[in-house]
């Protein structure tokens, strides 16, 4: 993974019309499994493989927001710092007293704050991530949801997020690294963050689900 580089040319970048493709099982809506192809790009979920022991990402989900051919962006999902977000952006007085929990988004620029936003309407200067979710900075939208919102609009707040250069991310699809999946918003802004990744693994289906509890610590296996 990218430790430094990747951050403002990979929201200028298209989307890459040449992925990789991952062959996986994944469950319908009945639960029961099928096989399914998530190529390369923004709006999936990079699922951290039992194997992948770098403790950046080890059991991790990545909400991959940009893939292109000068590289990917994501953030994290299933991270929570002990930090609220009103620590990190104590410039925001709406978020005074509130609990919302920062994220680790990742290990590049971890003095940097990205926001992630579940909106009804995207604004049009937005980076649009998938159906309904946008990345930005602009902390009004987290005064609107907070003030004004009700129902389904959300924020979720990241201090860093993860990068990769041209073909980094590739070649680690091709060592087993991770696993794609098309995002679901509900688990980024609804589900607990210690369930992401186990039921994630679980529903995979048997060659997956006896991973779902195995320690952070692969020395304690």
């Amino acid at each position: 993974m990218n430790r430094e580089a990747m951050v403002p040319s990979a929201f200028r970048v298209h989307r890459s019309e040449l992925g990789f493709s991952c062959r996986l099982r994944a469950a319908d809506h009945r639960g029961r499994i099928i096989t399914m192809k998530a190529p390369l790009g923004k709006g999936i979920f990079l699922i951290a493989a039992p194997s992948l022991r770098d403790p950046n990402f080890r059991q991790t989900v990545v909400l991959l927001c940009e893939h292109g051919a000068e590289g990917a962006l994501g953030v994290v999902v299933n991270r929570p710092t002990a930090m609220s977000v009103s620590e990190a952006l104590p410039q925001v007085p709406i978020l005074e007293g509130q609990g919302h929990v920062l994220f680790s988004g990742g290990p590049v620029q971890t003095n940097q704050v990205m926001m992630l936003y579940r909106l009804d309407q995207l604004p049009e200067n937005s980076h649009h991530v998938l159906d309904g979710i946008c990345l930005g900075g602009d902390t009004e939208l987290v005064d609107r949801i907070l003030t004004t919102s009700e129902g389904r609009e959300a924020f979720r707040a990241y201090i860093g997020y993860s990068g990769w250069g041209p073909g980094q991310l590739e070649s680690e699809m091709q060592t087993g690294s991770w696993i794609t999946l098309p995002a679901d918003p509900s688990v980024v802004f609804d589900k607990d963050p210690a369930r992401i990744w186990p039921d994630i693994v679980s529903a995979l289906g048997d060659d997956y689900r006896h991973y779902a509890d195995m320690p952070f610590d692969p020395s304690l296996n």
